[in-house]
């Protein structure tokens, strides 16, 4: 008697399987909801998340700015170059350290933050889950992506 061979379970693979699938789609789709909002004041979504660290510290080193957003040097130091060249922050050297990029934003990039203000009511206004789904969301998220780190 042959033994039978076993036939593989491919549950694993389907799509409705997968918990990045719908956090992947997820990003996109909650990211393409600030698209016309920003657009309206001259910045990408990736712009927009690190004027609104600049917003909040006013200045920063590129390496502690990458590590705040989750963004690798190579993702970051194009938008940084992009936002300098838009006026609204500067890069220079740390006199004390010249391995350290320092980035501070200019007067012009703190003024945008009034424009930005109404944003993020705009967008949430658009996201279908009540404070508490929005709350219980957001500290899932943040526990994923610190236990990734």
């Amino acid at each position: 008697m042959k033994p039978q061979k076993k036939t593989p379970n491919y549950d694993a693979l389907l799509l409705k399987n997968q918990l990045c699938f719908p956090l992947y789609a997820s990003a996109r789709a909650v990211t393409r909801q600030y698209t016309p909002y920003l657009d309206a004041i001259g910045l990408t979504y990736t712009q927009y998340v690190i004027m609104m660290v600049f917003w909040e510290q006013r200045e920063t080193t590129a390496r502690n700015l990458g590590e705040q957003l989750f963004l690798d040097s190579g993702t970051l130091t194009p938008v940084l170059k992009s936002l300098e060249a838009k006026g609204l922050i500067t890069r220079r050297r740390d006199p004390d350290d010249e391995r350290k990029l320092r980035v501070t934003v200019t007067e012009k990039g703190m003024a945008l933050r009034d424009e930005a203000l109404a944003v993020p009511e705009k967008v949430a206004a658009c996201i279908p889950l009540d404070a508490e789904e929005s709350k219980t969301l957001y500290e899932l998220l943040y526990k994923l992506l610190h236990a990734l780190r």
